[in-house]
């Protein structure tokens, strides 16, 4: 297993290939995910999310100005060397998630985020050395750091999505928040069901199966954070995605 040094050096490697970090001095150093960052964007979820995860968006659009410095300040604060996996975690989370309600924001009323001309192939985030759309944010860098949660803290501004977590994702208590939003996934029974020889799963465990492995490593991984049990064995069905809009 990598250590936590081994573990940064891989980080820093492959941001470097992928021209997404430049080194810094220390005296760069003092405004990070838990320092301040995300602070305006958790104030933002807390007023226009629910804990369900139902998205104010009518209110949230009479205050895009807000939302829009947020996404600013990202880009004018993107990952540098001495950011650890979570600190890059919370970045590239909160960054999809922002983004995705600025998509919403900027075309609405609109009844699915389908509506929209390239949702997740339009630039949304310019950093010195890349622009990002949504689509190479979860495949270019947040599917690559290998941990399918990430999958369950994604918001997709639909129905049958992961809900938006009403609070920033920080680097500090990520591990948690990553376990608590698959969780309540994972045991959402508008998402997932399960019987003791049937399951019926939502599409993203089908769509990103590589993510999880095997289907007997996808199975262990649900048995996991299940509250219900069921056989090794059991028969599994993928339920229809709603992408009606998460309001």
């Amino acid at each position: 297993m990598l250590n936590n040094n081994s573990m940064k050096y891989l980080l820093i490697t492959f941001f470097l290939s992928i021209g997404l970090i430049s080194f810094k001095s220390n005296s760069e150093t003092g405004l990070n995910q838990d320092k301040g960052l995300h602070s305006s964007w958790n104030v933002l979820l807390q007023k226009y999310v629910s804990e369900d995860g139902i998205v104010d968006y009518s209110s949230w659009n009479k205050n895009k100005d807000a939302l829009n410095k947020y996404i600013k300040l990202l880009e004018q604060k993107s990952p540098a060397n001495y950011w650890d996996r979570n600190d890059s975690l919370a970045y590239f989370i909160n960054a999809y998630n922002a983004i995705t309600v600025k998509l919403i924001l900027d075309n609405y009323p609109v009844e699915s985020i389908k509506e929209i001309k390239d949702p997740w192939d339009s630039v949304s985030l310019k950093l010195p050395n890349k622009e990002f759309t949504l689509n190479k944010i979860e495949h270019e860098v947040l599917r690559k750091m290998g941990d399918p949660r990430i999958h369950f803290a994604i918001n997709c501004a639909s129905e049958s999505c992961p809900k938006l977590l009403n609070e920033a994702f920080v680097a500090s208590k990520i591990p948690k928040q990553l376990e608590a939003v698959t969780s309540s996934f994972i045991n959402d029974p508008s998402k997932n069901r399960f019987s003791r020889d049937r399951i019926n799963l939502s599409r993203i465990f089908l769509w990103f199966s590589k993510d999880f492995g095997s289907k007997k490593e996808r199975i262990s991984f649900i048995q996991k954070y299940s509250e219900k049990s069921f056989n090794d064995k059991a028969k599994i069905k993928y339920q229809e995605y709603n992408w009606k809009l998460n309001e």
